[in-house]
Parts: C-alpha cells; structure tokens; sequence
C-alpha cells in the first residue's frame, strides 16, 4: 500500500481509502444490500492487513450502524487508535430540529456525540459535511465544526456534496474568524461520472484541499462486465437513479475499461481506480466482500500510460447532474454564489 498526506493536513492515510457505506443492518436503513457484522468485521481486518488505514463512514448509513461496526472491528483489530484514519458524516437539521430552534452549533455538536458513542472513540480525525445545509447560515455550521475542532473531538473537518462557490465561500469565512477550513472534499467523480473536473478539482488542486472521490466504481458499473450482476446493481435504487439514464452514452467507457483490463491481466477494479489515483486522488471505496478491498489494494500498484489515460477519457460526454448534487441544483437556484459551469478539460 501505498501513503499520502491528506491535503494541507498532517493525516498520513491510505491512498484507497475504505468506504463503509455497504456495512450495517440491512434491515435498518435506506439499503437492502449492505452486509452483516461478521461479513464488515472479516473485510475491515482484511483491509488492516493489505494496509488500508483510511476508513469512512457517517451516521445516516444503517441508521448508524455501520460506525457501530466499524468502531468495533477497528476495537479489534487496528494496532492503536492513531494508526488509523476514521472519517465520519453528519446530515443538516431535520425540520422538527428547525422547529423547536435547534441551532446549528447544538446540531453538529449533538450528531459528532452520537457518531462517537456509535464509533466508541473519543475524537474522529476527519469530520464531514455530508451535503450543503440550505437552513442554516455558513457562519453556525462553521462555527459548529471549530467548536468540535477545539475540543478535541475531531481533528479535521471536510466537505461532501457541495459547489465549489460555497466551499470557496465557508473557507473564506472561516480564514476570516479564525475557524477551521475544510481539507477536504469528498465528491462525487468516476470514469464515467466527470462532471467535477470542470471547476472542484482545478479549485482544489489550487487551495490543496485534498480530494478523495466517492462512487469511484459507479456502484459497481466500472467492476463488472456487461453481463455480470450483483446483489447491489439488482437493489441499489439511488445507484440505478444516478446512472441508469446515462448507461448507453456510459456504455462505451465501460467496454474500455473492459479491454485495458484484459491487456494487463488485471480486474476492471483496478483499471478504474489507477486511472482515479493518477488524478491525485483518495477514492472511497464500497466493499461488501474481501475480494473488493483486495482488488482496490492492487490498484495502488497499477499505473496507467499517457495513451490508456487519454483512451479511457476520450469518449467522456457532459452529463446532468444526479443524486444529491442535482438536488442542490435546485435548492440553489436563487443562490448567487453558485458558479456557472467552466470550460475547463475533464
């Protein structure tokens, strides 16, 4: 395995990093695919032992219980607690949060104490703002995130799911009043899904704010041939939302990724993730069996020529915007600090 520092941090982590969001009770939450204890325990201890040390996860996953596992199998089997890198998640107030004048300051505060007692620690070393609050003012999330910083119950904070004119905006204020900036952003960036590498990685790539992508396989598009399925791709209604509707203008990126496998006698897996490190980044990798995290371990090893880079590119269309980010589209659309899409190469 390969190690980086995390942006302008000094969190040395993984270049994969383990992506928890297949772990919890299937029966207890917004998945019906995830896995059991047993099956997340038996693939954290695999990922320790490939050296993985960079383990995300967030409260909204399994109603928790995916950090109860993680907490957990990390109890177990991590040597000591500042070997590894635990990031978590918190979600906006809730409206009946709003309505009794929950601020936003008491609702992180409130969320990070529930991750802790789920992840049994006493501080994470990176806490993430899983999507853009439109409820709250800048400056009482921020505050909020300094608030945890300084008493020790997170290290770090980070951001997911935004624009990059409102991660401009919160760091700004926050050099402005003294608060914690944000490291890093987890978005949302494929081989088949380019849509951030219009305005978020140039703007990361300036501030070094360290990007570590998630879907990095496109909910298993990018692992598996034509005629493969999974438990995942039959059940996974949020992953089908994001790419079912682009499959045929995706299907050609696909098949590449397909052949330059088969030249190197290697899996899809790694193919995708090579091209995805070669960016500089940190993907966030789903695994719901040992086979994947040993997969996303070899990638690290892989590198891609300038020619198989440029193949698997070319063929990229602009796409709309899915998921969480086509719902911020929405809600922002009478922010004036949201950016225009850019010209720049992806």
């Amino acid at each position: 395995m390969k190690y980086t520092k995390l942006g302008k941090s000094d969190l040395t982590v993984s270049r994969i990093c383990m992506g928890c969001m297949g772990f919890g009770d299937a029966a207890n939450g917004q998945h019906t695919w995830t896995v059991d204890e047993e099956r997340s325990r038996s693939i954290i201890k695999r990922g320790l032992e490939l050296g993985v040390n960079f383990f995300d996860t967030a409260i909204a996953y399994q109603s928790g219980t995916s950090e109860q596992y993680l907490g957990r199998a990390l109890w177990d089997f991590a040597p000591k607690r500042d070997e590894v890198v635990v990031a978590t998640k918190f979600l906006p107030r809730t409206t009946d949060e709003i309505e009794k004048g929950v601020t936003g300051q008491e609702h992180i505060e409130r969320s990070l104490n529930r991750s802790l007692a789920n992840l049994g620690l006493d501080y994470v070393d990176l806490y993430i703002y899983h999507m853009w609050d439109y409820n709250t003012p800048i400056h009482d999330v921020m505050d909020g995130l300094n608030n945890v910083v300084k008493a020790g119950k997170a290290r770090y904070i980070g951001i997911s799911n935004c624009f990059p004119a409102q991660l401009a905006e919160a760091n700004e204020l926050a050099e402005k009043e003294g608060f914690a900036k944000f490291i890093s952003v987890q978005s949302h960036y494929n081989l088949i899904f380019r849509e951030e590498g219009r305005e978020m990685i140039p703007y990361c790539q300036k501030e070094q704010i360290a990007l570590t992508p998630y879907s990095p396989l496109a909910g298993g598009r990018l692992s598996k041939h034509p005629d493969e399925t999974s438990k995942r791709l039959a059940e996974d209604s949020y992953a089908k939302l994001k790419y079912d509707a682009a499959a045929q203008q995706d299907s050609g990126i696909i098949r590449r990724v397909d052949e330059l496998a088969k030249a190197h006698g290697v899996s899809m897996t790694e193919i995708a993730l090579a091209w995805l490190l070669a960016k500089g980044t940190v993907p966030v990798v789903g695994t719901t069996k040992i086979s994947h995290i040993e997969g996303a371990a070899k990638a690290a090893e892989l590198r891609l020529s300038e020619y198989e880079m440029t193949y698997l590119e070319e063929l990229y269309t602009p796409h709309e915007l899915v998921g969480v980010m086509a719902q911020n589209t929405k809600a922002a659309a009478n922010d004036k600090h949201v950016w225009s899409a850019g010209k720049q190469e992806i």
